[in-house]
């Protein structure tokens, strides 16, 4: 099995796959899987986006794979590793669930990621969707913060 996905994945790629984009350097931190998904490549506008084991990786420098109409294009705006550790392109693997992988497997998803941290930038990294009360918190913690400071800069200046 892994020989098999050492030659798929040299007709894949090569060195003059990766011609590098000069742009600024890209940093999108914690986003939710929900979020990621607006980094598919369906809005030129957004860098193209996908993530191994909880990793963000801009792999915008090879739209031909992961941009719309490339031959890994369902895995953008999405935690593929799954799919990727048992070679798959079935929708029901495009996830982030390593539970019940096989040490080869395993091994095959490492060579992955490895690929991705040399070829491109780690932008983010995934979390879980924060609940309706986790939300809320943050929310009313800004608003005190922001009230706590216009009340204390009304005290300031004497009102």
């Amino acid at each position: 099995m892994v020989v098999t996905y050492k030659v798929v994945c040299g007709m894949f790629f090569s060195a003059d796959d990766f011609v590098p984009i000069k742009r600024q350097p890209l940093h999108l931190g914690d986003m939710t899987e929900e979020e990621l998904r607006a980094y598919n490549g369906s809005d030129s506008e957004k860098p193209l986006l996908m993530a191994i084991k909880g990793k963000i990786y801009d792999v915008s420098t090879s739209k031909m794979f992961y941009g719309p109409g490339g031959s890994y294009a369902m895995f953008a705006g999405r935690d593929a590793s799954r799919a990727l550790a048992q070679l798959s392109f079935k929708p029901e693997d495009i996830n982030g669930n390593l539970e019940g992988l096989s040490d080869a497997q395993l091994e095959i998803l490492q060579d992955w990621e490895y690929k991705f941290m040399d070829k491109y930038a780690q932008v983010g990294q995934l979390v879980p969707k924060k609940t309706p009360t986790e939300n809320k918190a943050e929310e009313e913690s800004v608003w005190d913060r922001t009230s706590a400071e216009g009340i204390k800069s009304r005290y300031a200046a004497g009102e």
